[in-house]
């Protein structure tokens, strides 16, 4: 069993087949036991992602319909949210600039050095940070935080 923060490029692989598909959904099944953490932007992320294959057909309407269903059920009884708070925003604009990093990966990046903040106050393990971004990865990393592609899987 172990933590991990996923960011988009990384879940959506869970719903859509790519590169990486069945390591992550191997992750994700409940029986494996693990604890999947993911800024509320997110959620967002996903639907947009899902969108954008169903408006070039690489997606049928009624498959990208069901992939939503099953993205919004999995948010209501699987994943557990960081929420956007100023600190974070705060945050997320210092490393926008210190790693020229785009917005939302900023603000991906930022839930989960905050995140891994409160579990360290707490004596927890650290999570494991999960992206399908090389640039974003590289700045986790040297922001100290364990990662993994789901590409090299």
């Amino acid at each position: 069993m172990t933590d991990y923060f996923f960011d988009s490029s990384a879940l959506v692989k869970r719903y859509v087949l790519e590169t990486g598909t069945n390591w992550i959904v191997s992750i994700c099944d409940p029986r494996a036991g693990n604890t999947i953490f993911l800024a509320r932007i997110t959620s967002v992320e996903v639907v947009s992602a899902v969108a954008r294959r169903r408006r070039n057909k690489s997606l049928s309407g009624a498959n990208a319909a069901a992939v939503l269903d099953d993205f919004r059920f999995d948010s209501a009884n699987q994943y557990f949210f960081v929420d956007i708070t100023d600190t974070l925003i705060d945050r997320a604009m210092t490393l926008a600039d210190n790693h020229a990093l785009r917005g939302y990966d900023a603000v991906q990046l930022a839930a989960a050095l905050i995140l891994q903040d409160q579990r360290q106050s707490l004596n927890l393990p650290d999570c494991q940070f999960i992206s399908a971004d090389s640039a974003l990865n590289a700045a986790a990393v040297s922001e100290g935080l364990q990662t993994d592609d789901p590409n090299l899987h």
